[in-house]
């Protein structure tokens, strides 16, 4: 059993990182079902992609889960 891919939700981008899925999931809703890669997201949330990358350290460092 292979592991699970996910789908941007947008442009179709596949195979979404493990800090795409973790970010939509910390800022979207942890229960969705639709995941965005980050330009969508940061389009979607009117920020710029680095401004998403900065919150997802800041998480890491943090030690949310969902980005272990």
């Amino acid at each position: 059993m292979g592991k699970k891919t996910y789908t941007c939700y947008v442009c179709g981008k596949v195979d979404l990182s493990k800090d795409e899925i973790g970010i939509t999931r910390k800022l979207i809703d942890k229960k969705t079902a639709n995941f965005y890669c980050l330009d969508c997201l940061a389009e979607y949330l009117e920020v710029t992609t680095e401004e998403l990358l900065s919150k997802i350290e800041e998480f890491k460092d943090e030690g949310c889960a969902l980005f272990k």
